[in-house]
């Protein structure tokens, strides 16, 4: 079941990241959390997220804007390490709170906290009317970069941000994606460098000696699949149903990772 749900998860989300607003990590992440800590879930999304992404480098990073690259990028690797390092930090704290129900005992972590906190407020960008069309002037394209790369290390949450961000640079539809995918493997090498540095290597033993190793391997082979197949057959820019669904479900998701139940 633990490999249907990452593949699953992985080869439809990759399929439609290419055209609509939210990302790869967005809903990857959640699954992996169902199977790992949450810090590990976060590194394990980033690993596929990159390969994912190098993969995309090769179908449409011909296309990128270096110079949006480099305004948009820059900060955002350096802000992704300082997200990466502050949850290695949060990863390392005690529980604010242990409770029992029934005859299972539950907590609550400052890293669940605050990442159900940011799923819940990225899943509103789903949700609300008023979010749909996001957008802000070019000029604040390195502020974007900013934010988006340093929730990116904390959370793994970043292509919404991103897409803010970049839609109003004065790309065409095929330099926007060009220039998403190339900009989201600087984040992922700067991130992954941290992780591997703090959290990643002292868990990666005990991952590899209970299998879950594999179903990094098989995220990474679906979710470039379904890039594959988005190329060729996703043609809208937008499924503004679908975010709703993804909004809900990331909504009830963070509620659950709030209260200690994942």
């Amino acid at each position: 079941m633990d490999y249907v749900v990452i593949c699953t998860v992985a080869l439809v989300v990759s399929a439609l990241t290419l055209f609509s607003g939210f990302g790869l990590g967005t809903l990857l992440m959640p699954a992996f959390a169902f199977f790992f800590p949450i810090n590990v879930a976060v590194a394990a999304t980033a690993v596929v997220h990159l390969a994912n992404n190098l993969f995309k480098v090769v179908l449409v990073g011909k296309h990128a804007s270096m110079k949006v690259v480099i305004r948009f990028a820059v900060p955002a690797a350096i802000f992704a390490a300082l997200g990466a390092f502050l949850l290695g930090y949060l990863s390392e704290m005690e529980p604010l709170v242990r409770y029992t129900l029934g005859s299972r005992t539950f907590e609550v972590t400052a890293v669940k906290l605050i990442i159900a906190l940011l799923i819940a407020a990225f899943s509103l960008i789903d949700l609300l009317p008023g979010f749909q069309n996001l957008a802000f002037d070019q000029k604040y394209i390195p502020v974007g970069g900013i934010l988006s790369g340093f929730f990116g290390g904390l959370s793994g949450l970043q292509g919404a941000l991103r897409s803010a961000f970049l839609v109003r640079s004065g790309l065409d539809k095929e330099q926007f994606i060009g220039t998403g995918v190339v900009s989201a493997v600087v984040v992922d090498v700067s991130r992954l460098l941290i992780y591997g540095v703090t959290f990643f290597s002292k868990h990666f033993a005990t991952l590899g000696g209970h299998g879950e190793t594999g179903l990094i391997l098989a995220g990474i082979f679906a979710a470039g699949l379904g890039s594959f197949i988005g190329v060729r057959l996703v043609k809208k820019v937008t499924i503004g149903t679908l975010q709703r669904i993804v909004g809900g479900l990331l909504l009830a998701l963070s509620i659950a990772l709030a209260l200690g139940f994942i």
